[in-house]
């Protein structure tokens, strides 16, 4: 066993019945609800995994650009993050290096309030970027998918 495998506490548990798309999931001391809509079989008792997905990019952008603000003085007000997923064609998607086959495209709509001068909006939207969320997103990622460890029965 490597030493990034050795006895870390998981950061999120989820656990689910075979039976249906409803997961419980235990994100430290908070426990929360996923699920699929009814439309794709699921029972609709909470967001689907790319609810979360997005809602963890958007929850990440709006924490740092306020806290930019914040440490800058700046007048910011209020901070809205609006997000949507979709799949589209490489071919159609000009800035992006993949050419060929189906893409996943996230847009990420961010409304500032608050008497900012166009340089400080302008900054706010370029450390919009800069979340660690986003930064993790559009980097390379390795996810290492294995069996959990059984203990020996005692």
């Amino acid at each position: 066993m490597s030493a990034q495998q050795s006895n870390k506490t998981p950061d999120v548990v989820v656990r689910g019945s075979a039976r249906s798309f409803r997961q419980e999931v235990v994100a430290g001391k908070y426990n929360l609800v996923a699920d699929e809509p009814v439309s794709s079989g699921g029972g609709d008792a909470g967001p689907d995994p790319y609810d979360y997905l997005l809602t963890s990019l958007g929850v990440c952008t709006s924490m740092t650009i306020g806290l930019y603000a914040r440490r800058r003085q700046m007048p910011l007000e209020n901070i809205t993050v609006s997000l949507s997923h979709s799949r589209i064609y490489a071919i159609d998607c000009e800035e992006c290096e993949t050419k060929e086959g189906m893409l996943d495209r996230i847009d990420v709509e961010v409304e500032l309030t608050g008497p900012l001068s166009a340089e400080q909006h302008a900054k706010l939207m370029e450390i919009a970027a800069k979340c660690p969320v986003h930064r993790t997103l559009t980097s390379e990622i390795n996810i290492r998918l294995r069996p959990a460890q059984k203990l020996p029965a005692s």
